[in-house]
């Protein structure tokens, strides 16, 4: 992969980074400055390019917006209605390899991948310096930390590109370029779906191996520790419907107590809180990084607030109690009023509530149908009014409670493809113009014609897209 998208723009990312916790001053000055950086030699230095990380992941291209509204588009929970012509040719099937919502995306997750590389491969001509310590353990330490910071990110980056671009639900076997050393001149092609796959699977593992509990700082939910990294583990696995790393994964995360489910009267809060219990990642946004029209808050909000893009499918907002708090977010004429609603909100990456779905899922893949049943329930008493508790869970409660906690937050196409459900094209009004079955070519998303035509690229097109 000669990517060039990443070697004239990555950089640009992180000269907007002014988080008081980066070094304002490298990020500003010595990534702006230089393609080919020096290494980095300052622990402040490496948290400023975690940072980057996490910035290039808020782009509205990414979780910013964009990425979570193409999953909600097509899928069983929303529909676009259009407005200002945004998501037109997703919606309609229609896109080509020069579209905006694949080179958005695709160009957001590889700046991730290529600043998360930067910190991996990192070594330092001089002991590291840290104006926190001069004891080289606790630097070491701290060093480590970082990096396994790093490749949980590029795991996610991976993972993230797999589902978007890769072929596996679209009749095909290749991935996608998995790149892990930052060298824009490379010339790199896909990989298989299978050789992702392991990439992502020993990133993760990796991440985990360096970064040490004792360092965790769940005061900062902009921050990834080991147990929202073990979150998005739980995430992958049960896409990859590995039920027993998800059980596992999901028992530590509970286990610990260090999150609980959102309560009642605080739920509709807790999307605009930067210290809500059940937070366990988020991108922060603040008035530094505000979104504006390009939000998500700006799709989902009618005038004046915003385009009022998308909108909730009916049957969704009527399979909810009328006791249910979070039917209070969704008007009856469809807006999801409940989740986003300013354009500076932090992007709730992980919530302990998709852990614990997660965890029933699993739990009924051979697991323990009562620890199935408790996960369920500790959601449902939280948001029902005198919900009174279940003692049996199928499945179909599970999947259809991920669609009622989760809706708009990016998981509605990905959660129909990995368990072979067909994607359904909608009209404006939401109505079924037709659908498309696992294995159709064109629920993989057209690689990027800026990296296609790269000379003598060996990156291939996905079926369905000419250059």
């Amino acid at each position: 992969m000669k990517n060039r998208i990443l070697k004239y723009t990555f950089i640009a990312c992180l000269s907007t980074v002014a988080l008081s916790s980066c070094s304002e001053d490298f990020v500003e000055t010595e990534f702006f400055q230089s393609i080919e950086q020096r290494p980095l030699i300052s622990i402040e230095e490496m948290e400023s390019t975690v940072r980057g990380q996490y910035n290039a992941m808020r782009s509205a291209s990414y979780y910013g917006c964009d990425f979570t509204m193409i999953s909600e588009i097509r899928s069983d929970n929303m529909f676009t209605n259009q407005a200002s012509g945004y998501y037109n040719t997703v919606a309609n099937f229609s896109m080509l390899s020069n579209d905006q919502y694949a080179t958005g995306p695709y160009t957001q997750m590889y700046r991730t991948v290529a600043l998360a590389n930067l910190v991996i491969n990192n070594v330092s001509p001089t002991p590291l310096s840290w104006k926190q310590s001069v004891d080289p353990t606790a630097i070491a330490n701290k060093e480590k930390y970082i990096k396994g910071q790093s490749y949980a990110a590029r795991a996610l980056a991976f993972f993230d590109a797999l589902r978007l671009f890769g072929q596996e639900y679209a009749g095909g076997t290749t991935g996608v370029v998995i790149p892990t050393v930052y060298n824009p001149e490379a010339l790199q092609p896909r990989a298989t779906v299978a050789e992702t796959r392991a990439r992502i699977e020993a990133d993760f593992e990796q991440a985990i191996l360096l970064m040490s509990p004792t360092l965790d700082n769940f005061g900062d939910k902009t921050v990834l520790n080991t147990l929202s990294v073990k979150a998005l583990m739980s995430r992958y696995y049960l896409y990859k419907g590995d039920y027993a790393k998800v059980r596992s994964l999901v028992n530590d995360i509970v286990t610990a107590n260090k999150y609980l489910v959102i309560g009642r009267g605080d739920y509709a809060a807790s999307f605009r809180s930067t210290s809500a219990q059940n937070s366990m990642f988020e991108l922060a946004i603040g008035s530094l990084g505000d979104l504006g029209t390009t939000s998500t808050s700006y799709k989902l909000l009618p005038a004046p607030n915003g385009y009022g893009n998308m909108k909730v499918l009916t049957a969704l907002r009527n399979s909810y109690d009328t006791n249910d708090i979070r039917l209070a977010g969704i008007t009856t004429a469809l807006v999801l009023n409940g989740k986003y609603i300013n354009t500076f909100d932090n992007i709730k990456m992980v919530r302990y509530e998709e852990v614990l779905l997660n965890g029933a899922e699993a739990e009924l893949n051979g697991g323990s149908a009562a620890k199935a049943v408790t996960y369920y329930n500790s959601i449902l008493s939280n948001r029902i009014l005198n919900y009174v508790p279940v003692t049996t869970v199928t499945l179909d409660n599970i999947f259809s409670e991920r669609k009622k906690e989760l809706v708009g937050e990016g998981f509605g196409m990905f959660d129909l493809l990995r368990r072979g459900l067909p994607v359904t094209q909608r009209t404006v009004a939401g109505a079924t113009v037709s659908t498309k079955p696992v294995g159709t070519n064109l629920l993989a998303f057209p690689i990027p014609r800026a990296e296609i035509n790269v000379p003598g690229t060996p990156v291939t097109q996905n079926p369905g897209y000419s250059n």
